[in-house]
């Protein structure tokens, strides 16, 4: 049973990213990534690890998604894509998965050299939230400011300029 309802999350996940590719409406996309995400969380679940399936669902098909749709409704989107950013984009794209295939061979090539060690504070939640709130408190407290500025510097970015 635990097979086939991974296998159908699992289609369900790659169904939602493929439809979100080949898709032309931006509103269509963000939705068909709330399918992956959700059916990600799931998979997460069937996994044993149930802090990962809520911080999937809640963070990435929840928040993530709503701030994805809120740029949606700020930017024009009915703008063309003007001709000189249409020429780099393959190259971009190139360069790109060049660089996702040099991690995914490191990644591999240090799994194949054994387990990764355990963390300090052991693979539980209260042990994560003990190194989050000790350890790494203060780069925890950078990343959230930063993701503050980010906010702050999309939103400058985005209003519309009133016209003389």
């Amino acid at each position: 049973m635990e097979v086939a309802l991974f296998l159908l999350l699992a289609a369900l996940s790659v169904a939602g990213v493929a439809g979100f590719l080949v898709t032309r409406n931006q509103a269509h996309g963000a939705l068909l990534l709330v399918l992956s995400f959700t059916s990600l969380g799931g998979i997460f679940g069937l996994l044993g690890a149930p802090f990962l399936a809520a911080v999937q669902v809640i963070v990435y098909a929840g928040a993530i998604l709503v701030l994805f749709l809120f740029v949606i409704m700020m930017v024009n989107l009915r703008e063309g894509v003007p001709a000189e950013r249409k020429k780099w984009t393959l190259v971009m794209a190139a360069a790109l998965g060049l660089v996702l295939l040099a991690e995914l061979a490191l990644a591999f090539g240090r799994l194949a050299g054994g387990a990764p060690p355990a963390a300090a504070g052991g693979s539980s939640t209260a042990g994560l939230g003990t190194l989050l709130f000790t350890r790494y408190l203060y780069p925890f407290e950078i990343t959230s400011l930063l993701i503050l500025a980010a906010l702050a510097g999309g939103l400058t970015l985005a209003r519309r300029k009133d016209a003389p």
